[in-house]
This record gives C-alpha cells, sequence and structure tokens, in this order.
C-alpha cells in the first residue's frame, strides 16, 4: 500500500495546467454576472428555514412507573431529567458507533501489516462495548428506553459518521485513520467528562461512580491514540529517531 505523503501525480492544483487555468479564469470572467450575489439572499433564505424548523426529535417519555415517578420528583425539585436522558441517549449512541470504528481501524491495520498493537486496540474496542452496555443498564434503571434514539443521539450518529466514512474506505492510510480517531476520542473523553457532571449534579451517586470509571478507561484510550498519530506521523516524516535522542 503506497504512502499517503509521497509524491504523486496530483491534478488538483491549478499549477498543473498553466495554459487552461488561464482559460479558466478568463471564462469566469466573462461567465459571472454583473450583479453577482453576495450571500444575503442565501443566508435570508437559511434563516426562513432555521425559524419555520421543528425540533430535532425530543426525548421520549419514561416507558416505566419508576422513570415516570423518577422524572416527576426530578421536576419538583427544579431539575430536568430530560437532559440527562438526552445525554445518555448521546454516549449510547457514540458507544456503539465506537465499537464499529475499532473494528474497521483493527481490519486495516491487519489488511496493511501495521506496527499498531492489535491486542490494545481489541482491548480498547472491548471496552468501548463494555461502556455501551453500561449505559445501556443506566438508561433501564431510570425507566428509559435504552432503544429510543434521543435528538442528541440523532446529531452524535451524524457527527461520526465521516469518520466512520474515513477508516472503512479502503484508500486510507492507518495514519490517516488515526487522524479521524483522535478526533473521535476527543469527542467521547469530553462528552463522558459532562455525563460524569451531570450524574454528580443530579445526586446519582452510585451512577457517577461508574461513569467515572468509564471516563478514566477513556482518558487512556485518548492518550494511546494521541500517543499513536504522533508516532506516526514522525516516523514518516523521518524526524522520530532524532527526536528521541534529544
Amino acid at each position: 500500500m503506497a504512502k499517503s505523503n509521497q509524491m504523486g501525480v496530483n491534478r488538483t492544483g491549478i499549477d498543473m495546467s498553466p495554459a487552461q487555468a488561464k482559460e479558466m479564469v478568463r471564462g469566469a470572467e466573462e461567465l459571472t454576472p454583473l450583479r453577482a450575489g453576495n450571500g444575503h439572499s442565501l443566508a435570508s433564505i437559511e434563516r426562513e428555514y432555521i425559524e419555520a424548523a421543528e425540533p430535532l426529535g425530543s426525548v421520549p417519555l419514561p416507558g416505566t412507573l419508576k422513570g415516570a415517578l423518577k422524572s416527576f420528583m426530578d421536576k419538583a425539585t427544579g431539575r430536568n431529567p430530560e437532559v440527562f436522558l438526552n445525554k445518555l441517549g448521546e454516549r449510547l449512541a457514540f458507544e456503539r458507533t465506537g465499537v464499529r470504528l475499532y473494528d474497521a481501524l483493527i481490519t486495516k491495520c491487519e489488511a496493511t501489516g501495521s506496527a499498531l498493537p492489535i491486542e490494545r486496540l481489541r482491548e480498547i474496542r472491548d471496552e468501548e462495548a463494555q461502556h455501551f452496555h453500561l449505559l445501556t443498564e443506566a438508561m433501564e434503571s431510570l425507566g428509559a428506553d435504552p432503544t429510543a434514539q434521543t435528538p442528541d443521539a440523532d446529531v452524535a450518529a451524524v457527527a461520526s459518521s465521516g469518520i466512520q466514512k474515513v477508516l472503512t474506505d479502503p484508500r486510507t492510510s492507518v495514519a490517516q485513520c488515526l487522524d479521524a480517531m483522535l478526533t473521535a476520542e476527543l469527542t467521547d473523553n469530553a462528552g463522558w467528562d459532562m455525563l460524569c457532571s451531570l450524574a454528580e449534579e443530579m445526586g446519582l451517586d452510585e451512577l457517577e461512580a461508574e461513569f467515572r470509571q468509564a471516563l478514566a478507561e477513556e482518558d487512556t484510550h485518548l492518550e494511546d491514540v494521541r500517543t499513536w498519530v504522533t508516532e506516526s506521523v514522525l516516523s514518516e516524516s523521518g524526524t522520530t529517531a532524532r527526536r528521541r535522542s534529544t
């Protein structure tokens, strides 16, 4: 597999064809309307859609009496349990995606003969799966339905879809996949930190303790991926040995 940083026949830049570039510029100047738009009209249309749009879904009602009672009690004390349930759903969706991302990265490493530690990648993948089950049990304990997609879970799925495309593209290198995984792990780490804070504020001590254990594991995931990204870039640039010797 060719390295993504090597020189090759890249025809995307305008300098590859100076003569045709001049023709393109001349054509753009000749064909552009004298009263070209400045973007304000488009922004006005976008604002109209934003103002008329409905919310991106809703947090489902508790499916059990236990959940309904807890929601009522929290509401009575001025708290909004739907925010917590929404964020639980978000992390649930992201952890499910995390398992798939690491599955794809493992496949990429095995196919390319990467030097990344496959066993460590499998450990991280299994911990992501454990976090998914932890969140499922947490939602069930609150009377929520873990199979329902909350608004923030919907957004998380859309946001992470680009990362998944990078991992599953046969043309991407391991280094490029690691860059994408770093984005995922940074987001995941911040999400767990937020979830811990919410559990603490809601007075859910047992859940908070479990979430902080998950956050500690996510901290190591992030550190591992960050280290692999750095080592990968330094290795490709030929500066690894020099950096280690200083």
